[in-house]
C-alpha cells in the first residue's frame, strides 16, 4: 500500500504519541529516586538506538553522528534536559499537571522562535499564548497551596527544553537529527551519575522494575523516533496537535491503574488549555488549506 507524504506524517505522529502515552504511568510504577530512574531511562533507549543506528548506517555510523555538527549537539543537550525535567516533574506533582505544562510546548516554541529565529508569532498566536499563561498561573496557584509547585515548574521547563529542541530543528532543516537522539540518551544516563549516591550499588533493581524499565525504554525509542521523523512529511504545527492526546490519555492511564486523580482546579485548567490548543491548531490547519 502506497501512502502519501501526508498519510505517512499522520501515521508516524499518531503512533509515536500513542506509544508514549503510558510513559507517565511507567514512571509512577517504577519506585526509584529520580536520578536512578533517569540513569536507566537513558541507558536502555541508548542501547536500543545504538543497535538500530548501527544496523541502518553500518560503516557510516560515526559519520551520521558527526555530520549533525553543533546543531545536533545542541539538540541532544536540550532533549536530555527535557528528559530530566520531565521525570523530576512527574515525581513531584500530579501526572495531569506535568502533561498540561508539556502541552504548552508549541507556545514555548513560538516564543523561542521569535527570539532566536526572528519568526514573530501572529497576533492570534500571542493571544493564545497569553490565554494559556493565565491558565498556567491558575494551576500554579493551586499547586502552591498543595506543595506541588516544584513539579509544575519542572513541567514548564520540560516544555521550554522541548520547544528549544524544536527551534534547533527548524534552524537546521536539512539535518537528520535521529542520530542526535543517541547522544541525548547518552547524556540522559551520564548526567545522573554525578548525582546518584552510592553509585553503582543504588542501581540494583528487582525483576518487576527491570521489566518496567525495558518496556519504558522500548516505548521511548519507538515514540521519539517516529515523532522525530514525522515533520519530514507534514508541517510541525500538524504534528503538535497529536500531543493533545498525551495530555488526555496520560492521566487516564494513571487513573485506571493507580487511581491518581487531578485536583478540580487542575482538571478545569487542563480542559481550558486543551480547548485553547485545539482551537488554535484547527484554525491554523484551516488557514493552510
Amino acid at each position: 500500500m502506497n501512502l502519501t507524504d501526508k498519510q505517512k506524517g499522520i501515521a508516524l505522529s499518531l503512533i509515536g504519541v500513542l506509544v508514549i502515552t503510558p510513559d507517565s504511568l511507567l514512571i509512577r510504577l517504577i519506585s526509584m529516586p529520580s536520578w536512578e530512574l533517569l540513569f536507566y531511562r537513558g541507558l536502555i533507549p541508548f542501547i536500543f538506538l545504538l543497535i538500530l543506528l548501527l544496523l541502518y548506517y553500518k560503516k557510516n555510523f560515526l559519520h551520521s553522528l558527526l555530520i549533525t555538527g553543533l546543531s545536533g549537539l545542541f539538540y541532544a543537550i536540550l532533549v536530555a534536559l527535557g528528559n530530566i525535567a520531565f521525570v523530576i516533574s512527574i515525581q513531584n506533582t500530579n501526572v495531569a499537571n506535568t502533561l498540561i505544562m508539556v502541552a504548552l510546548t508549541p507556545f514555548a516554541t513560538a516564543i523561542l522562535s521569535s527570539v532566536f529565529l526572528k519568526e514573530h508569532p501572529s497576533k492570534k498566536m500571542w493571544l493564545t499564548i497569553i490565554s494559556c499563561f493565565l491558565v498556567v498561573l491558575f494551576i500554579f496557584y493551586d499547586s502552591y497551596q498543595g506543595n506541588r509547585m516544584i513539579g509544575d515548574v519542572f513541567g514548564l521547563l520540560t516544555a521550554i527544553f522541548i520547544g528549544g529542541s524544536a527551534v534547533v530543528v527548524r534552524y537546521s532543516k536539512l539535518v537528520n537529527f535521529l542520530p542526535s537522539l543517541l547522544i541525548a540518551k547518552l547524556l540522559t544516563f551520564l548526567i545522573p551519575i554525578l548525582f546518584i549516591q552510592s553509585f553503582p550499588e543504588s542501581l540494583l533493581i528487582d525483576l518487576r522494575e527491570f521489566y518496567l524499565i525495558i518496556l519504558m525504554g522500548i516505548c521511548l525509542v519507538i515514540a521519539l523516533s517516529f515523532i522525530t521523523l514525522a515533520p519530514r512529511y507534514i508541517a510541525a504545527y500538524e504534528v503538535e496537535i497529536f500531543f493533545v492526546l498525551e495530555t488526555i490519555l496520560g492521566p487516564i492511564w494513571v487513573w485506571l491503574f493507580i487511581y491518581e486523580q487531578p485536583t478540580t482546579k487542575t482538571f478545569i485548567g487542563g480542559i481550558c488549555i486543551i480547548l485553547i490548543i485545539l482551537s488554535h491548531t484547527l484554525s491554523e490547519l484551516r488557514k493552510k488549506k
